[in-house]
């Protein structure tokens, strides 16, 4: 067996916005997901991780989709799968016919395509490879299954998130990325761990955790003003749940 780290779902794409929605919507449902923008990436990415299917964009910068598909399938029966906006019958032709395994339009459904690569999964007898429920909450110092700070309070047993008001709408991600930093309240979370614990894997940009924490830190703000500066940046490293200025709760 592979020692090589797991990712169901690599996304060949360089559409940053639509690759990164795609990747949060599959691991919400507990899809392990991954993208790079380029042949050259989708290259190194699969020579390092267990890979179990590729969604390819045709227009890529550098090598195109179907040269990338006609390499990987000289060394590789992994499934392939290409999403364009191109949906002529020529580039449906050429894209079955280099060794693509279907072929899905843009814009497509991200419920329709999740199927489609949980269909090929199950083919493959392959479950997706999900962290363990509630992980990114699981080195939290002792076994109380809440954690209150500036009016906020983190359910660990519930996976939910409270404010003086009621629950905050957090995304799968936004959650498990604060329950990590409020895990280990005042300990520097390095970037690497939060990747692992919350998206499942490594192969996460600093771009995509950064939006996260924006997002998170909104929220927080929205609902306990003053709360959101408790999540600390230490650059270059990682981010911190830093109680010492914190509003009390």
């Amino acid at each position: 067996m592979s020692d090589r780290a797991r990712v169901d779902c690599l996304v060949v794409d360089d559409e940053a916005a639509l690759s990164e929605a795609t990747v949060e919507y599959f691991t919400m449902l507990g899809t392990s997901a991954a993208w790079v923008p380029d042949a050259v990436g989708a290259l190194t990415f699969l020579a390092n991780h267990d890979v179990g299917v590729v969604l390819v964009d045709i227009n890529l910068e550098g090598e195109s989709g179907f040269s990338l598909c006609r390499r990987l399938r000289r060394d590789t029966d992994i499934p392939i799968l290409f999403i364009s906006a191109r949906g002529g019958d020529d580039d449906i032709l050429l894209g079955l016919g280099v060794g693509g395994d279907d072929y899905i339009a843009k814009p497509y459904s991200l419920a329709v395509l999740h199927a489609k690569v949980q269909a090929v999964l199950r083919r493959l007898g392959r479950v997706p490879a999900t962290p363990p429920a509630g992980r990114a909450a699981g080195r939290r110092r002792s076994q109380d299954d809440r954690f209150v700070f500036a009016g906020i309070t983190v359910r660990f047993d519930l996976e939910r998130v409270f404010g003086p008001a009621g629950a905050l709408s957090l995304t799968a991600i936004e959650y498990r990325l604060l329950a990590c930093l409020a895990g280990s309240p005042g300990r520097v979370v390095p970037k690497r761990d939060l990747f692992a614990e919350v998206w499942g894997h490594t192969a996460v940009t600093d771009g995509t955790l950064n939006v996260h924490v924006r997002r998170v830190r909104a929220k927080l703000a929205a609902a306990s003003p003053g709360a959101e500066q408790c999540i600390k940046t230490v650059w270059g490293v990682g981010y911190v749940l830093d109680l010492v200025d914190a509003v009390p709760s």
